[in-house]
């Protein structure tokens, strides 16, 4: 599974790095940088970091796996 941002729609909120730190980090202006692939079991969190997106920017992408 891969966590994709959508950065036409991200505004920098930084609410995915505080759910999934794991996952998630910012970069120097408060964007995130994020994880690839995501572990399975880090699935739930990535889904929980998804939903929580204010400006709904983040997806999930089970066929897009980068190895």
């Amino acid at each position: 599974m891969k966590l994709d941002v959508d950065w036409i729609r991200c505004t920098g909120h930084g609410l995915c790095a505080e759910i999934a730190p794991e996952l998630v980090s910012l970069d120097d202006w408060g964007y995130p940088i994020v994880s690839d692939p995501v572990d399975p079991e880090l699935e739930s969190l990535a889904e929980r970091a998804r939903s929580a997106c204010p400006a709904m920017a983040l997806r999930l992408d089970a066929s897009r796996v980068t190895t």
